[in-house]
């Protein structure tokens, strides 16, 4: 029932805030609303295996990481902006170093299948266009040891 509630007045709150605004400006709200939210999926900085650097938003900058028999799945960028302010291009630079176990280097965009970018050692390099809603690169790793470093502009 309180969530209920608290909802009824977050929609009160928002429609009396948005009264008087320009259809623009009230998807421009609507987007940071949905993108604030699509960050939720990040893994936190204080649960990643390596260092992150945040670029010009949530969808760019670089990893670096050192993993030792890591099981686990990392978000690293991404988020759900319906319109990004950088455009729908992101360029992608990944360098992973498998010593032993496995690990996938993966794009998973809205309800499709994840996409693997690279699964041995080797070299990944593209430009990824990103389809409207939730887009994410991240890492999934059984008993990974090895390196992994990420840039994405």
């Amino acid at each position: 029932m309180k969530k209920i509630f608290l909802s009824l007045i977050l929609i009160l709150i928002g429609v009396s805030t948005l009264s008087g605004c320009t259809k623009d400006e009230i998807l421009n709200h609507y987007n940071n609303v949905v993108q604030s939210a699509g960050s939720i999926e990040l893994t936190g900085k204080l649960s990643l295996q390596g260092k992150k650097e945040k670029g010009i938003d949530d969808y760019t900058g670089s990893y670096q990481a050192d993993y030792e028999n890591f099981s686990d799945t990392e978000y690293l960028f991404g988020g759900t902006s319906i319109k990004r302010e950088a455009g729908k291009d992101i360029s992608v630079t990944c360098t992973l170093e498998v010593l032993s176990g496995t690990a996938k280097v993966f794009w998973i965009s809205g309800a499709d299948e994840a996409v693997t970018l690279l699964e041995t050692t080797g070299t990944y390099s593209d430009t990824i266009t990103l389809p409207d809603g939730g887009n994410y690169i991240g890492i999934e790793c059984e008993d990974f040891t090895g390196k992994i470093e990420m840039n994405i502009k």
